[in-house]
């Protein structure tokens, strides 16, 4: 029965979601070349903030919980699970004040209005899965400005989604390249949960009556630790926090 309520309210999703990425797509532009760095970077926050609500259409809602008050100034490596596309709307939303800034396939930089346009100018990452030269070239580039400009990163270090919510192992070559070049800043675990359920039906129709919930957890230092330790502890407090899977 949800499945089938959940048809007509997904078509409505639908509707706004790319209603929202046709209107912000210009105002993108504008901030970004009449208006300067902040403006766009607002612009981008207020975006996804109105895709979390092109959510409510279907009954899924999103909230967060830090478990630390992090101070705004350093450059944060916020390391994440990932289950769907709508982990990256809350995120960018509730790291606003962070600078935060993304590494995605680079099939998401071209032919998306608004989501293709930021990836581009807001200075995130886009990377070539299939050329590990590109990718690595990509990374320093991008890592180098994260340092340079005290921005902050986040990166989905299981490298795909979960499908079922299930934590996968974490890939180390991008974190060890973002230590390299960010060797000041200080890795934050998060863990998303329950956003997988919004596909739990694949593409269409979404799962209905979800509450989206991301817990960011203790910073845990760089500076004095071997790196692969750190890795290693974050993916553990990034898994132990999944509570809702799929495992059947």
């Amino acid at each position: 029965m949800q499945k089938i309520i959940s048809y007509p309210l997904t078509i409505i999703h639908f509707i706004v979601f790319f209603l929202l990425l046709l209107i912000f797509h210009p105002i993108q532009l504008i901030c970004h070349k009449i208006l300067g760095y902040d403006a766009h970077r607002k612009s981008v926050a207020v975006l996804n903030w109105f895709l979390m609500q092109s959510q409510l259409p279907v009954l899924n809602t999103f909230d967060i919980t830090f478990k630390e008050e992090l101070p705004v100034g350093p450059s944060y490596i916020f390391v994440s699970n990932h289950q769907s596309m709508f982990d990256i709307p809350p995120l960018i939303w509730y790291l606003r004040h962070y600078h935060a800034k993304f590494i995605a396939k680079k099939e998401l930089a071209k032919g998306i209005p608004s989501i293709s346009l930021n990836l581009r100018i807001g200075e995130n990452c886009a990377i070539d899965r299939k050329d590990p030269r590109q990718a690595v070239s990509a990374l320093m580039k991008f890592a180098k400005n994260v340092n340079d400009k005290k921005r902050s990163a986040v990166i989905f270090a299981e490298g795909s989604r979960s499908r079922t919510g299930v934590p996968k192992p974490f890939k180390t070559k991008g974190l060890l390249t973002l230590f390299k070049y960010i060797p000041e800043a200080v890795v934050v675990p998060i863990t998303v949960n329950n956003s997988w359920k919004v596909d739990r039906y694949g593409k269409f129709p979404y799962g209905i009556g979800n509450k989206i919930h991301l817990t960011v957890h203790e910073p845990i230092p760089i500076a004095g630790r071997d790196k692969n330790e750190v890795i290693e502890q974050a993916q553990t407090v990034v898994h132990n926090a999944v509570t809702s899977t799929d495992v059947t």
